[in-house]
């Protein structure tokens, strides 16, 4: 039963993670693009490039969080694993805590950024985008981070008892 919850959800984090990123990196690099054909072709600069890209860049790293858990490349030290192999798993349980925690953080204050946001109606300076809505993926990404890790413990749960049955 969690196992079919956990792929419905993995499926549809899945689809949004790539998107977004392929999007809103494809965006980007044609924002560059076309700021450096004006830059060096025509002479000219475009104000708003560059604020867009820097917003790019600061989406897609948080949504790509939630990415690298999925996939598992999130940067770990693991020299103690290879010297004692035994405590691959209670580190791994203790790396997935400390990012249920890390995550749990991100939703609590970045819910409490972007209602600071909605108070004082900021917005960038060129592109004059709402905060809010920038500072809104923080809670967003710890809730999908959350979910994803709750997901990662649930396969390394279940991987480790199928190998107990086999031995």
């Amino acid at each position: 039963m969690i196992g079919k919850v956990f792929n419905v959800i993995d499926k549809i984090f899945g689809f949004f993670e790539e998107w977004t990123l392929f999007v809103t990196t494809f965006v980007a690099m044609i924002a560059l693009f076309i700021e450096v054909v004006l830059r060096y072709g025509f002479n000219h600069s475009l104000p708003w490039s560059e604020e867009l890209v820097r917003e790019v860049i600061i989406y897609t790293t948080l949504i790509g969080c939630s990415a690298a858990i999925r996939n598992r490349s999130m940067i770990k030290i693991d020299a103690l694993v290879q010297l004692v192999p035994r405590l691959k798993t209670p580190l791994n349980i203790f790396s997935d805590f400390v990012t249920l925690i890390f995550a749990a953080m991100m939703m609590y204050y970045g819910w409490l950024m972007a209602a600071l946001q909605v108070t004082t109606h900021q917005k960038t300076i060129i592109l004059r985008i709402p905060l809010v809505y920038l500072y809104a993926i923080l809670p967003l990404m710890g809730v999908m981070m959350f979910i994803r890790t709750l997901q990662v413990m649930y396969l390394d749960y279940m991987e480790l008892k199928a190998s107990k049955q086999k031995v």
